[in-house]
């Protein structure tokens, strides 16, 4: 069984709704589901599989306060690592995503799928999504 880790920051609910959502697609791994002020590097270098959540903030950056700290304590843990990246957003295009993206691979992590992204609140649709998106991270 895939052990897989589903750590996520979010300021609304949107991005916690998303992350429930993958874990309930994830019925076949061992899935721990945490809060970015809850994880530790342990957290990440323990599971098979991390999945990252965070919505865009601001001018479609990460969110500072505890998000971007962690990401930057996780760049020795992911190198060699499978991940997949995951978020909501209000406005702009998915710029952060693809900065997140790029900036993952540069530390060595290997990007399971295609990242998701949801512009404003999770309906049932995107949370299907969501559980569609679990089943190709195992």
């Amino acid at each position: 069984m895939a052990k897989v880790n589903i750590i996520y920051w979010s300021g609304t609910g949107n991005t916690e709704k998303m992350a429930e959502a993958i874990k309930e697609g994830l019925a076949s791994a061992e899935v721990k589901l945490l809060s970015v002020s809850d994880a530790t590097t342990k957290d990440v270098e323990e599971a098979e599989v991390v999945v990252l959540g965070c919505p865009s903030m601001g001018d479609e950056v990460l969110e500072e306060g505890e998000m971007e700290p962690f990401v930057d304590s996780i760049s020795n843990a992911v190198k060699g690592k499978k991940i997949a990246l995951f978020g909501s957003y209000g406005w702009g295009d998915g710029q952060w995503m693809r900065d997140w993206e790029e900036r993952m691979e540069s530390y060595g992590a290997e990007l399971k799928t295609d990242s998701l992204i949801h512009q404003g609140e999770p309906d049932d649709s995107t949370l299907e999504e969501c559980k569609a998106f679990a089943q190709k991270l195992v």
